[in-house]
C-alpha cells in the first residue's frame, strides 16, 4: 500500500519534469510562428502539433520514473548518482529550448542536444542499475530525443 509521502514523491517527480517542458516552451512558444516557420526543415519533420503531446508524455514517463529510484531511497549512492545524473539532464533538457529557439541557434543547440544524449544515456544506465522499470521507461525519452537530434542536425544544415 502506498504512503501518503509516496504518492507526494511521486507527484513531485512528475512535476518537476513537467517544469522543463514548461521553461522550454516559455521560448518556443513565441518563435513557433515566426522564426521557426521561416525554417527549412527535412522532409521527415513531423507536424508541429505532435510536439506537445509527445513531450508531455515524456516528461510524465521520466517522472515516474525518477519517483521510482527515488523511492529506493538516498543511502544507496546508486540512486543519488542516478537522481543527480536525472536532474543534469532535465536542465539541459530545458536549455535546449533556450539555445534552439531563444537564441535561435540550431547549430549550436545541435552541440547541447548531443550533451543531452549522453547525459539521457548515463541516466538509463543508473536508472536500470536501481529499478528495472525506471530504465524501461527512459527508453522512450531516449528514442525521441535521438530523432529530434537528428532534425536538429538537418534543420541546422539546411539554414546555414
Amino acid at each position: 500500500m502506498r504512503t501518503t509521502t509516496d504518492i507526494l514523491k511521486l507527484i513531485s517527480a512528475i512535476l518537476i519534469s513537467q517544469l522543463a517542458g514548461v521553461i522550454g516552451s516559455a521560448f518556443t512558444f513565441r518563435a513557433i510562428p515566426t522564426w521557426y516557420a521561416t525554417l527549412r526543415k527535412p522532409a521527415f519533420s513531423p507536424p508541429n502539433w505532435i510536439f506537445g503531446p509527445v513531450w508531455t508524455t515524456l516528461y510524465m514517463l521520466m517522472g515516474i520514473a525518477a519517483w521510482l529510484v527515488w523511492r529506493k531511497g538516498f543511502a544507496d549512492r546508486s540512486v543519488r548518482i542516478a537522481l543527480i545524473l536525472f536532474l543534469t539532464q532535465l536542465a539541459l533538457n530545458a536549455l535546449w529550448s533556450v539555445i534552439f529557439f531563444g537564441l535561435r541557434s540550431p547549430m549550436w543547440a545541435f552541440v547541447e542536444i548531443v550533451a543531452l544524449w549522453v547525459a539521457i544515456m548515463m541516466t538509463t544506465i543508473y536508472f536500470f542499475k536501481v529499478s528495472r522499470a525506471a530504465g524501461a521507461l527512459m527508453i522512450p525519452y531516449i528514442a525521441w530525443v535521438s530523432f529530434a537530434a537528428a532534425l536538429n542536425l538537418y534543420v541546422a544544415r539546411l539554414n546555414q
